[in-house]
Protein backbone atom coordinates (compact mmCIF):
# COMPACT_ATOMS: atom_id res chain seq x y z
CA UNK A 1 0.00 0.00 0.00
CA UNK A 2 2.62 2.56 0.50
CA UNK A 3 4.81 1.50 -2.11
CA UNK A 4 2.33 2.47 -4.22
CA UNK A 5 1.39 5.57 -2.44
CA UNK A 6 5.36 6.41 -3.10
CA UNK A 7 4.83 5.36 -6.72
CA UNK A 8 1.87 7.59 -7.47
CA UNK A 9 3.26 10.43 -5.61
CA UNK A 10 6.90 10.74 -7.80
CA UNK A 11 5.07 10.12 -10.57
CA UNK A 12 3.13 13.35 -10.12
CA UNK A 13 5.75 15.16 -8.96
CA UNK A 14 7.38 14.34 -11.90
CA UNK A 15 4.18 15.49 -14.31
CA UNK A 16 4.80 18.68 -12.20
CA UNK A 17 8.31 18.91 -13.19
CA UNK A 18 7.28 18.31 -16.82
CA UNK A 19 4.65 20.75 -16.90
CA UNK A 20 6.85 23.85 -15.10
CA UNK A 21 9.54 22.64 -17.86
CA UNK A 22 7.39 23.11 -20.79
CA UNK A 23 6.24 26.06 -19.45
CA UNK A 24 10.08 27.24 -20.20
CA UNK A 25 9.29 26.07 -23.42
CA UNK A 26 11.65 23.15 -23.75
CA UNK A 27 9.21 20.85 -24.84
CA UNK A 28 11.14 17.51 -25.84
CA UNK A 29 12.72 17.72 -22.08
CA UNK A 30 9.67 18.25 -20.98
CA UNK A 31 8.21 14.87 -22.77
CA UNK A 32 11.38 13.14 -21.80
CA UNK A 33 10.50 13.92 -18.02
CA UNK A 34 6.99 13.17 -18.50
CA UNK A 35 7.99 9.59 -19.76
CA UNK A 36 9.84 9.26 -16.60
CA UNK A 37 7.77 10.26 -14.54
CA UNK A 38 4.73 8.05 -16.13
CA UNK A 39 7.51 4.93 -15.23
CA UNK A 40 6.61 4.14 -11.83
CA UNK A 41 3.33 4.86 -11.89
CA UNK A 42 2.83 2.32 -15.12
CA UNK A 43 4.35 -0.23 -12.25
CA UNK A 44 2.15 0.68 -9.68
CA UNK A 45 -1.03 0.23 -12.46
CA UNK A 46 0.48 -2.56 -14.10
CA UNK A 47 0.84 -4.83 -10.15
CA UNK A 48 4.55 -4.94 -10.53
CA UNK A 49 4.90 -3.20 -7.28
CA UNK A 50 2.82 -6.09 -5.52
CA UNK A 51 3.19 -8.93 -8.64
CA UNK A 52 2.90 -11.69 -6.37
CA UNK A 53 0.24 -10.77 -4.39
CA UNK A 54 -2.10 -8.94 -7.49
CA UNK A 55 -0.85 -10.55 -10.76
CA UNK A 56 -4.41 -11.19 -12.56
CA UNK A 57 -4.93 -9.57 -15.22
CA UNK A 58 -7.72 -6.99 -14.36
CA UNK A 59 -9.02 -3.34 -16.25
CA UNK A 60 -6.36 -1.10 -13.71
CA UNK A 61 -3.56 -3.87 -15.40
CA UNK A 62 -4.30 -2.93 -18.80
CA UNK A 63 -4.58 1.16 -18.06
CA UNK A 64 -1.24 0.30 -16.64
CA UNK A 65 0.01 -1.37 -19.40
CA UNK A 66 -1.63 1.20 -21.63
CA UNK A 67 0.48 3.90 -19.38
CA UNK A 68 3.90 2.14 -19.88
CA UNK A 69 2.99 1.93 -23.68
CA UNK A 70 2.38 5.82 -23.94
CA UNK A 71 5.83 6.39 -21.91
CA UNK A 72 7.93 3.98 -24.06
CA UNK A 73 6.11 6.23 -26.86
CA UNK A 74 7.20 9.28 -25.73
CA UNK A 75 10.62 7.94 -25.39
CA UNK A 76 10.93 6.80 -29.05
CA UNK A 77 9.54 9.90 -29.92
CA UNK A 78 11.63 12.18 -28.17
CA UNK A 79 15.10 9.77 -29.65
CA UNK A 80 13.52 10.55 -33.13
CA UNK A 81 13.58 14.31 -33.17
CA UNK A 82 16.91 14.32 -31.45
CA UNK A 83 18.24 12.27 -33.73
CA UNK A 84 16.37 14.47 -36.31
CA UNK A 85 17.50 17.43 -34.94
CA UNK A 86 21.34 16.32 -35.08
CA UNK A 87 21.27 15.30 -31.58
CA UNK A 88 23.55 17.56 -30.21
CA UNK A 89 24.01 17.52 -26.46
CA UNK A 90 25.44 21.21 -25.92
CA UNK A 91 24.32 23.14 -23.45
CA UNK A 92 22.08 26.11 -23.96
CA UNK A 93 25.10 28.97 -23.55
CA UNK A 94 26.73 26.58 -26.58
CA UNK A 95 23.72 26.96 -28.59
CA UNK A 96 23.27 30.40 -27.89
CA UNK A 97 27.25 31.16 -28.39
CA UNK A 98 27.18 28.95 -32.02
CA UNK A 99 24.03 31.02 -32.88
CA UNK A 100 25.63 34.56 -32.76
CA UNK A 101 28.21 33.00 -34.65
CA UNK A 102 26.44 32.54 -37.54
CA UNK A 103 24.90 35.28 -38.05
CA UNK A 104 26.30 37.66 -40.73
CA UNK A 105 28.40 40.73 -39.72
CA UNK A 106 25.83 43.64 -39.64
CA UNK A 107 26.43 45.29 -43.30
CA UNK A 108 24.28 47.13 -45.35
CA UNK A 109 22.12 44.86 -48.21
CA UNK A 110 22.85 47.28 -50.50
CA UNK A 111 26.27 48.26 -49.46
CA UNK A 112 29.32 48.87 -51.53
CA UNK A 113 32.69 50.18 -52.25
CA UNK A 114 33.24 53.50 -50.67
CA UNK A 115 33.18 56.47 -53.06
CA UNK A 116 35.78 58.74 -52.10
CA UNK A 117 36.26 60.22 -55.32
CA UNK A 118 38.97 59.63 -58.16
CA UNK A 119 41.78 57.45 -56.47
CA UNK A 120 45.31 59.31 -56.07
CA UNK A 121 48.11 57.90 -57.78
CA UNK A 122 50.19 56.32 -54.82
CA UNK A 123 54.10 54.95 -55.45
CA UNK A 124 54.42 51.19 -55.53
CA UNK A 125 56.98 51.18 -52.68
CA UNK A 126 56.87 51.85 -49.30
CA UNK A 127 57.76 55.00 -47.75
CA UNK A 128 60.71 54.57 -45.74
CA UNK A 129 60.82 55.11 -41.77
CA UNK A 130 61.86 58.59 -42.40
CA UNK A 131 58.91 59.80 -44.26
CA UNK A 132 56.28 57.64 -42.31
CA UNK A 133 55.06 60.94 -39.60
CA UNK A 134 53.49 63.04 -43.38
CA UNK A 135 51.79 59.76 -44.54
CA UNK A 136 50.16 58.96 -41.06
CA UNK A 137 48.23 62.53 -41.76
CA UNK A 138 47.52 61.90 -44.66
CA UNK A 139 45.87 58.48 -43.53
CA UNK A 140 44.29 60.32 -40.11
CA UNK A 141 42.83 63.25 -43.29
CA UNK A 142 41.52 59.62 -45.04
CA UNK A 143 39.93 58.42 -41.99
CA UNK A 144 38.19 61.97 -41.07
CA UNK A 145 36.54 62.24 -44.59
CA UNK A 146 35.12 58.97 -44.44
CA UNK A 147 33.82 59.77 -41.05
CA UNK A 148 32.54 63.07 -42.30
CA UNK A 149 31.21 61.35 -45.23
CA UNK A 150 28.99 59.69 -42.94
CA UNK A 151 28.07 61.81 -40.59
CA UNK A 152 30.41 60.40 -37.60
Amino acid sequence: MIAETVCSAVAVAGLGIAAVTAYRKRFLAAARIAAYSLVPLGLVMTGVVEWLADTAFSPTAWAGFVVLGSAWALFATTRAVERRRGGSRATRKERKAAARSARPDAVAPTASAPSLGPASPRPASRPTSTTRGTDSADDFSDIEAILKKHGI
